[in-house]
């Protein structure tokens, strides 16, 4: 398996792995899954501020993908992301998901980002609550019933972890 720097030519496969989650699971709040040009979009404005978009190839096919957007516009979060991790259904249990986010956790650290919050969806979704502790996350909070899909109230799972000094030191100013 290789991961990489995300390309436009990705975004197909992208759009189809993300949809599954939208339409089956509670990883994602969305209904709705949004199409190409929306998934174009959305990435780059994440590649436009700097931040990293990855995929997972294996084969030549890509198997999963994770990227970091801001946790909150505010302009004291500059230094908060939050991640995203999807693994197509047919590669989950395979280390896609840990690789993918170790990578992202990495390249995070490199562009200057001092923490990393996970928001999950469904505190029953175990399988992305231990992905994230065996990446150094801690659990920081539970949002009960913030979303309704599938006609039942849906838990946030709130996990964060330091990248780089954390705040153990001031950071170098970020616009």
């Amino acid at each position: 398996m290789q991961v990489r720097a995300s390309r436009e030519a990705d975004l197909a496969s992208v759009t189809a792995i993300y949809a599954h989650y939208v339409l089956t699971g509670l990883a994602s709040f969305e209904i709705e899954a949004p199409g190409e040009a929306e998934m174009r979009r959305r990435r780059a404005d994440v590649l436009a501020l700097g931040l990293p978009y990855f995929v997972a190839e294996r084969g030549g096919e890509v198997v999963g993908f994770a990227y970091a957007a801001p946790f909150r516009t505010r302009p004291a979060y500059r230094y908060t992301v939050e991640d995203s991790v999807y693994v197509h259904g047919d590669h989950l249990g395979h280390g896609v998901g840990a690789t993918l986010l170790a990578v992202l956790i990495a390249a995070c650290e490199r562009a200057g980002c001092r923490q990393m919050i996970a928001v999950i969806g469904d505190s029953a979704n175990q399988a992305s609550i231990k992905l994230h502790e065996r990446c150094g996350f801690a659990l920081a909070g539970l949002l009960p019933s913030t979303g309704f899909k599938f006609g039942r109230w849906v838990d946030s799972v709130l996990m964060q972890r330091a990248l780089g000094k954390g705040d153990g030191t001031l950071p170098s100013e970020k616009q």
